[in-house]
């Protein structure tokens, strides 16, 4: 039986699997190396790039950041700037909250534990849209639109997902290790910062990676907050030239902007893949 499932034929749908995903990655790679002319015959007609270009065109790159935004390439800067900062303070506010409420729900026993951990759960079922017009009403009242604020306070009160996740992670942890903490003369914030958050390393990664894409590629929020170009972000700002630029004519350089925003995303794929595959082989606790 391992001979028969080492055949190559085993393999044949994964290899088949991995071109679907990738094709559309590929293309637009393609597409944005292209002349304008090839570029635009090619997506006019749905023709398929399955090879390099024979004469890359690499000053597609530039020439697509520096049409982002009215003052060349501080458009483009000030968009990267923007999406950084908000995807840096999520990603850290997210770990942090949904951390905290996750060790509490998980180690404090108090009245109504239970109950307000269902109710938790409860929100994950409530779409996006029902919240919309009640969060930008409230935000609208603080004075809080065309800021960043909406973006990222938010993530300071957790994500229920993640702290599903964290819950459920940290009541494998050894109560003898809090115990310990406490006899050190730590209370829940000493035992949850020094000793229950460094164990969390493997739901740690995967909220890092799962908060870094969505943030990173979120436009619809951004979209309702911010009018200003100086406070777009990288999804606004791609969705403006998409705007400025429109019809086919300027399709290699809507690709290469494209290939650039998803830059990142990709980095952090092939930093985090081994904290994937770590994190799902050793299990929850070390012994």
């Amino acid at each position: 039986m391992n001979r028969q499932r080492s055949s190559p034929i085993w393999y044949l749908p994964l290899l088949l699997g991995t071109i679907v995903m990738i094709f559309p990655l590929w293309w637009m790679i393609t597409l944005s190396l292209e002349t304008e002319a090839n570029a635009s015959a090619a997506l006019t007609r749905g023709q398929a790039l399955l090879t390099v270009p024979s004469d890359p065109q690499w000053g597609n790159y530039g020439e697509a950041i520096r049409r982002v935004g009215t003052t060349e390439w501080w458009g483009f800067l000030d968009a990267l700037a923007n999406s950084i900062v908000v995807t840096t303070l999520v990603l850290v506010a997210t770990i942090l909250s949904s951390s905290l409420v996750g060790f509490a729900f998980a180690r404090i026993r108090f009245r109504g534990n239970r109950i307000l951990f269902l109710l938790m759960l409860a929100t994950m079922m409530l779409p996006a849209q029902v919240t919309m017009i009640p969060l930008f009403l409230l935000f609208r009242s603080l004075g809080w639109v065309d800021t960043l604020l909406p973006l990222i306070v938010p993530a300071f009160f957790g994500s229920a997902f993640f702290i599903f996740m964290y819950r459920q992670f940290i009541s494998q942890v050894p109560e003898s290790l809090i115990e310990a903490a406490k006899i050190d003369g730590y209370g829940w914030l000493g035992a949850w910062w020094r000793i229950v958050l460094p164990m969390c390393k493997p739901v740690t990664a995967i909220t890092a990676v799962f908060t870094f894409i969505f943030v990173w590629n979120d436009f619809m929020t951004p979209l309702i907050y911010l009018h200003s170009e100086d406070q777009a972000t990288l999804a606004v700002a791609l969705n403006s030239f998409r705007n400025q630029f429109n019809g086919i004519k300027d399709v290699h350089l809507l690709m290469a902007l494209s290939v650039v925003t998803m830059i990142p995303c990709i980095i952090l794929f092939f930093a985090a893949q081994k904290h994937f595959i770590e994190g799902l082989g050793k299990g929850a606790v070390k012994g």
